[in-house]
């Protein structure tokens, strides 16, 4: 079975994935109906890809004592030399893009791009991403962390589902080889 890449991300609708100060707080919106959307996408996950200032975000402030990707291997990627006594988090201090072309030819399930945006832009540029799953916020924040970064590559995409809920349009493309 072939594992795919897939970046799986919310962004504002003028394109960021977090504000000028890095806060994601924005994303919230009324939840009047359930959304299984990130359940049904999380359980053909079996690693986790993270820059480190995710990775920070999430252990210091948004899941302090419940990391939530515990029970999937963790690549954070930074240029820190760290290690962790979790077993299933590894600490990366390599580029991105060799990393994802040797998890691509191991055995396992699909492989989701967390962020932040310094992860996707070489992935993107490599060709790396099978599919995109983006859930527009329905939010204009005005600046912030652009989840595209500008590049001189251009990839095809083909919309594979739109789907609506809580006012958040959900869009899946794969990658056109």
């Amino acid at each position: 079975m072939k594992r795919n890449v897939i970046l799986f991300i919310s962004m504002s609708l003028d394109g960021y994935i977090a504000d000028k100060e890095g806060s994601i707080e924005w994303l919230s919106v009324p939840m009047e109906a359930e959304d299984t959307t990130y359940d049904a996408f999380y359980k053909n996950v079996d690693t986790v890809l993270l820059g480190y200032k995710t990775y920070h975000q999430i252990v210091t402030e948004l899941a302090v004592d419940d990391f939530p990707y515990k029970d999937v291997q963790t690549l954070v990627f930074t240029r820190r030399d760290l290690t962790s006594d979790e077993t299933n988090i590894q600490f990366i201090n390599d580029d991105v893009v060799s990393q994802v072309q040797a998890l691509k030819h191991d055995p396992g399930n699909d492989i989701w791009v967390v962020g932040g945006a310094s992860l996707v832009r070489p992935l993107v540029d490599a060709n790396l991403i099978d599919e995109y799953q983006i859930a527009i916020i329905p939010k204009l924040i005005g600046d912030g962390i652009s989840l595209f970064s500008k590049s001189s590559h251009q990839q095809g995409l083909k919309v594979v589902n739109t789907n609506v809920i809580n006012d958040i349009v959900y869009l899946t493309y794969h990658k056109v080889d």
